[in-house]
């Protein structure tokens, strides 16, 4: 039985074994509950409503949905609810990113349970948590150049389709799709679709 004063968790990860470890872990706190665990991004806000969560930690990496897709869902649905997203990888497009869903906190997966618990109450108090070393590469990395568009068509590329396929798919004309392609190219200094896609990904601007 919880107290009201317990902070009722979300908690979303594909990965069985990490979600199972971190909700144990976090459930040795005294004033956390880790009231429900989904694996898929898609999955989220209807768990989040379902058990009134009042803090959801999110994986980036997820089926159905990014967790940063769905940290956006989750802050324009129930804006009550805190989000803290969680990464394995230190990309500085995904600090970016994160923030502009949403997010309250960013954090890498395997920092200690302290201090993840600590993030926990923090952002349920209005702070905002940033992992040190993951800010200071954002900065590093500068922003994003790409724009939306750009973006989608990247990222509809990456997987081999043709420009007539991601056309049909995005509804743009095979020229537009062209024109988006050759300039993220440029902006990326890359000589073509593919390393544009993938030092796009690299940076986790797509």
């Amino acid at each position: 039985m919880t107290s009201s004063n317990t902070i009722r968790v979300l908690l979303a990860e594909d990965q069985s074994m990490v979600r199972e470890a971190l909700a144990a872990l976090l459930g040795l706190e005294p004033d956390i509950d880790v009231v429900a665990q989904v694996a898929r991004g898609d999955e989220v806000v209807a768990a989040a409503r379902e058990a009134a969560v009042d803090v959801a930690l999110l994986d980036i990496e997820m089926p159905g949905m990014t967790g940063i897709e769905a940290a956006a869902r989750l802050t324009a649905e129930l804006p009550g609810v805190k989000v803290v997203v969680l990464t394995t990888f230190g990309r500085p497009g995904y600090l970016r990113s994160a923030m502009e869903a949403g997010a309250d906190a960013f954090l890498v997966k395997d920092a200690p349970a302290a201090q993840l618990a600590a993030a926990v109450r923090k952002v349920l108090a209005g702070e905002r948590v940033i992992d040190p070393a993951l800010a200071a590469a954002a900065l590093a990395g500068g922003a994003n150049p790409l724009t939306d568009r750009e973006r989608d068509v990247l990222r509809a590329a990456a997987d081999g389709s043709t420009n007539a396929e991601i056309a049909a798919r995005l509804r743009l004309s095979q020229g537009t799709v062209r024109n988006y392609l050759s300039t993220a190219i440029q902006k990326l200094a890359t000589r073509n679709r593919t390393e544009a896609a993938r030092t796009a990904r690299e940076k986790g601007w797509l």
